[in-house]
């Protein structure tokens, strides 16, 4: 496993230095859908500092056993509501917020144990009606909604564009979401926004994280070239 986390680690840094970004400004999210606590612990001994959790009863399966093990926990799987109380407790980084109701309840429950908890908005930029996620043009509007929330603040952006075997045709998705998210920059800076920013994005995974650099994302969320293929 060590020797495949230094060739991602590796091809991260080409990927960045190609396009003239700083190796240092992505991160790489190591999914551990399905891999045990003892593998997690054997990828942080190799380099991995964040990794991505997709099921909330997983996760809480795993957060004791992995006490003290130095990594970031971040939430990439469909958050349902009822368990936004759980995920505020563990994870630092909730990269799937797809709507209002939900970025609400997670205001309520972070407010109880006196959290900021940090989120992305997930944007469903192929309007796939089987994938989560809002319309591009209603982010403004999920914005809006989201300064009321006092104990949330916005990071960012997420996307899971639609699967194609080559890179260069989910290119498109990932650029649009970088043109969105300076857009949205662009308006939260005139309009003074304090718990919304518009510095990540989270984009890219084993098959294409190199074109989602490329296009400018900052957390790739990489499973199967480290872990390989789940059972």
């Amino acid at each position: 496993m060590k020797q495949k986390i230094s060739e991602i680690m590796n091809r991260v840094s080409e990927a960045a230095s190609s396009c003239s970004r700083k190796p240092e400004k992505i991160r790489i999210v190591a999914v551990t859908k399905t891999v045990p606590a003892e593998k997690i612990r054997e990828a942080a001994a190799s380099g991995i500092s964040v990794i991505g959790e997709s099921y909330i009863q997983e996760a809480r399966n795993k957060y004791d056993l992995l006490y003290g093990t130095p990594v970031s926990w971040h939430f990439i799987g469909h958050l349902q509501t009822n368990k936004a109380k759980y995920a505020i407790k563990m994870f630092d980084l909730i990269h799937s917020v797809d709507s209002v109701k939900l970025a609400e309840e997670l205001d309520i429950q972070a407010k109880k144990i006196n959290k900021v908890q940090n989120i992305l908005i997930q944007v469903n930029i192929g309007r796939e009606e089987t994938k989560s996620g809002i319309n591009e043009e209603d982010v403004p509007d999920f914005i809006k909604e989201a300064v009321r929330f006092q104990n949330i603040s916005v990071k960012g952006l997420m996307v899971i564009p639609p699967f194609f075997d080559d890179p260069e045709i989910v290119r498109p998705y990932f650029s649009s979401l970088f043109r969105l998210q300076g857009k949205l920059r662009n308006s939260l800076a005139s309009d003074g926004i304090k718990n919304v920013s518009m510095g990540e994005l989270s984009m890219g995974m084993s098959g294409d994280f190199e074109v989602a650099i490329e296009e400018g994302s900052t957390l790739v969320r990489i499973g199967t070239a480290i872990f390989g293929e789940r059972k």
